[in-house]
């Protein structure tokens, strides 16, 4: 079965994001709890901190549920940006280590520097040096260069798929 033309955007942006999304969320549910002892729903609940404030702590695992489509929703937003500016600047499917790396130290600056402040958080939090490694290194690898990657996957099926249904018509 071929899929439409808008399937396939759509299928590699959900792809792309929901696997970035679910490495980063294990990334923040394994070291938060090696380094700080503190559980998945918490990560979760400090997720949807963001958007309810501290009464996020206080509502279980609503909030912890609110925190996973906040997460997602993120992930799944920043997969959409890179995809669509991927389209009017092809160079960064054609080099996804490089400007994969390169957006995924972007989604960290926007991230700590736009959203956290302009949210219920109100502030860039201070990160201990293990920890800003681990971040960095997180949204490098685990976000910027998989979505990247997998999107850059997805174009050359595209490219693929074209040039033989050119092939088969003409």
């Amino acid at each position: 079965m071929t899929l439409a033309p808008i399937d396939r955007p759509l299928r590699a942006i959900l792809t792309a994001g929901l696997i970035a999304g679910t490495f980063d969320i294990t990334d923040a549910f394994v070291f938060s709890y090696l380094y700080r002892g503190v559980s998945p729903v918490r990560v979760l609940q400090s997720v949807a901190y963001g958007a309810l404030g501290p009464s996020s702590y206080n509502l279980g695992l609503r909030s912890a549920a609110l925190g996973l489509f906040v997460h997602f929703f993120i992930a799944l937003t920043a997969t959409s940006v890179f995809y669509l500016a991927s389209r009017k600047l092809p160079i960064l499917l054609q080099r996804p280590i490089l400007f994969g790396a390169a957006y995924g130290l972007a989604v960290y600056v926007f991230m700590y520097y736009v959203v956290m402040p302009l949210s219920k958080i109100a502030r860039t939090p201070t990160l201990a040096p293990v920890s800003l490694i681990n971040q960095l290194s997180i949204h490098i690898l685990g976000v910027g260069i998989t979505i990247a990657f997998i999107l850059s996957r997805f174009v050359k099926q595209d490219t693929t798929l074209h040039s033989n249904s050119r092939a088969v018509t003409t």
